[in-house]
């Protein structure tokens, strides 16, 4: 075989290999089998795998969240956020240095003007100059610049993602705060009403004692209890001071009021007019969809994804390191120094040089650098598989913690209805002096632990739905 030929198939071999430089990301992970781990759970709460229509995740946070209130407050936190409005600034950094990427395919020029003044044994002095304007291409061959481009728009994506994920747990956050407000407004009027009977329980307990029909441990007794409710009534006032001022916080304005609606009027959500509340506990509400579609929708998977597909063309590019590079350079412009003689006018100035680099031995780090990126394109698609793992674990937990609240509500409502009927029967027999006061203290407290339950009962069922939507994708839009 003759020098040309073996050029010619040297040439062949290295294009061909190369061509695979191109092949743009295609994700080869798999999705794991069962990604929620419902099974016989997601019947009971009325998912379906063929009804992806029917997730809540579909729903927009302004049709999710109906208080027109806690609308208000999302939107302010939306806008000035500062965590958020970090995470808008990083993606049109990202979009920058995308297009600074597809302008890579470009050549670059600048005018570099020179200009010197000699003299030799004091003869006339000379002066020449350069007005050259100076040309660099590096000609793409074997996909440096086209993945260097694509790992630039991977990382784009990301940033975007990253916004709204930051959005999404923004509008969480913000929503179970408002709803935590809602709470210890409701526990607020539960321990003023309390206060109130117990006020009643007290003068009672004194007029027995004036009439000698009780001990001032009795008294005492009574008193204390009253005592203690007084003391939640503060710890509660400070408590919805501290929730105030987090969710100012996250609005990022200084420390004020938040307006908010009433608590959801009845003890019981079933029949709440409230839509937020009404879909706690209604199973039609607790579609989930399937997981591909939770895939689809939630901005850490997706973003999880596109580390992935940086990593790939990561790994592209230094494999275009074993192969030839081309650079193409160049000068046009003007000058008065031909090459030792001194002309006026000047003359035209041209030079071009072209450059193929060939990497021999660069002491292992290209062979290096191509490990290193191979292996994290591997590490980021175990990172993948994890984030599945832990958005489907997010899903089942949130399912038990609906169903759990929506199974205690029931249980929740008739305690706190035989508590009452048993408190205001022991106060009577008090008064009738067939029950002492120790079983009115009991029955006064156990109704007010049954109340504070029951409330908190419903913020864990706000919480839970909550936490359902967003881990199904829900209030990216």
């Amino acid at each position: 075989m003759n020098y040309k030929s073996l050029f010619l198939a040297t040439a062949v071999s290295i294009t061909l290999t190369g061509c695979g430089l191109y092949k743009k990301y295609e994700p080869q992970t798999e999705t794991p089998a069962n990604v929620f781990g419902l099974g016989a759970d997601s019947r009971a709460l009325g998912s379906s795998a063929g009804e992806t229509s029917e997730s809540i995740a579909r729903i927009s946070w302004r049709e999710f969240f109906t208080d027109t209130k806690l609308q208000g407050l999302i939107e302010l936190v939306l806008a000035n956020n500062t965590d958020l409005n970090s995470a808008r600034i990083a993606v049109e950094k990202s979009e920058a240095a995308l297009k600074a990427a597809k302008l890579a395919y470009l050549p670059s020029i600048g005018i570099a003007p020179q200009g010197a003044v000699s003299s030799f044994d004091f003869r006339p002095v000379s002066k020449t100059y350069n007005l050259p304007l100076q040309l660099s291409w590096d000609v793409e061959i074997f996909g440096s610049i086209t993945n260097k481009k694509r790992a630039a728009k991977a990382v784009l994506l990301q940033t975007q993602m990253h916004a709204e994920a930051v959005r999404a747990n923004l509008i969480s956050a913000i929503a179970q705060q408002y709803y935590m407000l809602q709470l210890l407004d409701r526990q607020m009027d539960i321990l003023i009403a309390t206060d109130s009977l117990w006020n009643t329980s007290l003068d009672t307990q004194k007029a027995l004692y004036d009439n000698g029909k009780a001990f001032s441990t009795a008294v005492n007794q009574m008193e204390a209890s009253h005592l203690n409710v007084k003391t939640q009534i503060v710890d509660t006032r400070r408590l919805i001071r501290a929730t105030e001022n987090a969710i100012c916080r996250l609005a990022g304005i200084t420390p004020q009021h938040i307006d908010r609606a009433k608590w959801w009027g009845n003890s019981t959500l079933q029949h709440s007019s409230n839509e937020f509340a009404q879909r706690m506990f209604d199973t039609r509400y607790l579609k989930v969809g399937v997981p591909a579609e939770m895939l689809e929708r939630r901005p850490d998977i997706r973003m999880a994804n596109h580390v992935m597909e940086e990593a790939f063309y990561n790994t592209q590019v230094a494999r275009a390191a074993f192969y030839p590079s081309l650079t193409l350079s160049g000068m046009l412009g003007w000058t008065n120094d031909a090459g030792g003689v001194i002309v006026n006018p000047g003359k035209i100035l041209f030079n071009a040089i072209a450059q193929l680099t060939q990497p021999i031995f660069a002491r292992g780090k290209i062979r290096a650098n191509y490990k290193i990126s191979k292996l994290t394109e591997k590490d980021m698609q175990q990172k993948y598989v994890q984030t599945v793992i832990d958005a489907g674990n997010e899903v089942n937990e949130a399912i038990a913690d609906c169903e759990a609240a929506r199974e205690k509500s029931k249980f929740y409502n008739r305690q706190v209805e035989v508590l009452h009927e048993a408190y205001t029967g022991t106060h009577e027999l008090m008064d009738n002096g067939k029950a002492s006061y120790l079983e009115v203290l009991t029955a006064q407290e156990t109704l007010l632990n049954a109340q504070l339950s029951e409330a908190m009962n419903l913020y864990d069922g706000a919480q839970a739905l909550i936490a359902l939507y967003i881990a199904l994708g829900g209030g990216g839009e």
